[in-house]
């Protein structure tokens, strides 16, 4: 894990190449308070770096005190990183591109092995780091809500068709399922609410298959 900054804001990156999987502090198990501190060292640090070679200064234009107590801060806060994750850190200053290596705090920490041991989960069931999958309990959760929507939806779908006409029937599903596709999207990666995101798309999509032998 490598701590840089890009833009203005911190990012954590997988490997050691500048096309490597970034990661904001936000999206990994590191506490809202070291969350803000990395962003703000990155906005300071972003703008040494601009005041530094905008016009052709030199590093030396932006004062060696304050490249000193940037770095200095940096390396403080890749140790918190490194305690906090359970695993080395390797840590690219901003300003003069000096990469050191930063170990947790602690030999337990080390010991233990970094909270993501496994690694990053790849397609619908991305977890963040440190988060064991719940399969059976996710899973279980999916099922029951998929089957609530499918009902629900069925039942919305043959109510209407029988009220009204076919293609009313088949509005109010259209309807219905527009409203929910974009909260289910953006749930699909919010721990334990996904579970029952991926149940709710199941039981969308399978009741649209129902509604063709209902309304033909």
């Amino acid at each position: 894990m490598e701590l840089r900054v890009r833009g203005d804001r911190a990012v954590l990156a997988r490997g050691d190449t500048d096309a490597g999987d970034e990661l904001a502090p936000e999206q990994l198990p590191l506490g809202a308070d070291l969350a803000a501190a990395l962003h703000e060292w990155a906005r300071v640090a972003a703008a040494m770096r601009k005041a530094a070679t905008g016009e052709g200064a030199g590093l030396s234009g932006a004062g060696d005190d304050a490249v000193g107590v940037v770095s200095r801060r940096g390396r403080q806060l890749a140790g918190r990183v490194a305690t906090e994750m359970r695993m080395t850190v390797h840590y690219r200053d901003p300003v003069t591109e000096v990469a050191t290596v930063v170990v947790p705090s602690s030999d337990e920490g080390r010991r233990r092995g970094p909270r993501h041991a496994r690694g990053y989960d790849t397609g619908l069931f991305r977890r963040t780091p440190g988060e064991p999958t719940p399969w059976g309990l996710g899973l279980t959760a999916s099922g029951i809500v998929g089957v609530v929507s499918l009902v629900a939806m069925l039942g919305l779908i043959s109510t209407l068709d029988r009220a009204m006409q076919g293609w009313v029937a088949l509005l109010g599903a259209l309807v219905v399922t527009g409203g929910l596709l974009p909260s289910l999207w953006i749930g699909r990666r919010v721990p334990i609410m996904r579970w029952v995101c991926y149940g709710a798309a199941a039981g969308l999509a399978l009741s649209w298959v129902g509604a063709v032998f209902l309304l033909t």
